[in-house]
């Protein structure tokens, strides 16, 4: 393994030249093209006016990553054979980046997830925040330690220098990459939580979903539900359950579907793909409800809590919607709300 500096590999041996099949290549490198293209649209289309998230800044991270190994693999598909800092590139490193990046984003799924749900608990109701800086600050410092150790933890380890070491020894004309575990995990677990919950409250689902209206509000269309209003804590919580998962599935019913015939049909995606943008704003809006719903009777009413989610608006789950334009509820004692 020529191109990592990698003391502890056990048997490394001087280097010759493997003429990977062109088409491999090429398909790496569409492929790649095609994911930063879709991290950068992700990251143009989203809501500008959002709070600082350690998620948001792990999107961007994701992005330049995505990007370097891009121009890397381009490079070394251009120019085919040379020489850099004393190491010889051949396209034989565009199979070796690429397992290196699948392997380092495949361990990466629980400590980001983590980190965000952690943040998201602890800011989602908060009314005092660090200074900009310094949260920014802090936010930057926990990528960066992240990928570092991701990275460490790939690199460093025998078993995997010595498993990639056997792999391109032996079998040189193919490329092996790896799915993720830790993917895996997490799309069941959200497919299962988003189904029991579902099931849950299919009734107050099926109801809000029948009292649906569409109006317009500041010259824009919006969806208009009737629900009866209800002090009791329970029933508050079961209420804003259903108006959030209504929320949630409105914007990403199609990853939701997508995982489901994915977790059916047993397909298993390369960790350099599954990690993404557009998977990493899916999660995003997940755990965001999860902290709204736990926190729920901590949130402030404050438009500042509401610009959160770069995708989804949650404001209306908690805020009744009341306007003169509007006509009335079609049952006394309702309210309206815009989900």
């Amino acid at each position: 393994m020529a191109a990592i500096l990698c003391e502890n590999c056990p048997g490394q041996y001087p280097y010759t030249q493997v003429n990977q099949p062109l088409e491999l290549s090429c398909m790496l490198l569409l492929i790649m093209f095609g994911k930063v293209f879709l991290d950068f649209f992700m990251l143009q289309v989203k809501k500008k006016n959002v709070k600082v998230s350690f998620m948001s800044y792990f999107c961007v991270s994701l992005a330049l990553v995505d990007f370097t190994l891009l121009m890397s693999i381009s490079f070394i598909f251009y120019f085919e054979d040379f020489a850099l800092w004393g190491v010889r590139f051949t396209k034989y490193h565009i199979c070796l980046f690429t397992q290196v990046i699948s392997l380092t984003y495949g361990i990466l799924h629980y400590p980001v997830y983590l980190v965000a749900g952690l943040d998201y608990y602890m800011t989602i109701a908060q009314t005092s925040q660090f200074p900009k800086r310094g949260q920014r600050l802090l936010y930057i410092f926990t990528v960066v330690v992240i990928w570092i150790s991701g990275f460490f933890c790939i690199l460093k380890v025998p078993a995997i220098c010595e498993e990639l070491d056997t792999q391109n020894r032996f079998s040189p004309y193919w490329c092996p990459l790896y799915g993720s575990l830790q993917s895996y995990s997490v799309s069941c677990a959200m497919v299962l939580l988003t189904g029991t919950a579902l099931l849950a409250c299919r009734k107050e689902v099926t109801t809000m979903l029948l009292s649906v209206r569409v109006v317009s509000f500041a010259s824009q269309p919006v969806l208009m539900f009737s629900y009866v209003s209800n002090n009791n804590s329970t029933c508050f919580k079961w209420q804003l359950l259903t108006r959030l998962l209504i929320c949630f599935l409105g914007t990403w019913a199609p990853f939701v579907l997508l995982q489901i015939i994915i977790l059916f049909l047993g397909a298993r995606i390369p960790a350099y793909m599954e990690m993404n943008v557009p998977w990493l704003y899916f999660i995003n809006s997940f755990l965001i409800a999860v902290a709204y719903w736990c926190r729920c009777h901590d949130v402030e009413l404050t438009e500042e809590m509401w610009s959160t989610d770069p995708f989804v608006s949650w404001k209306f789950c908690f805020i009744p919607f009341n306007n003169e334009s509007t006509e009335p509820a079609d049952k006394p004692g309702t309210v309206i709300v815009i989900c």
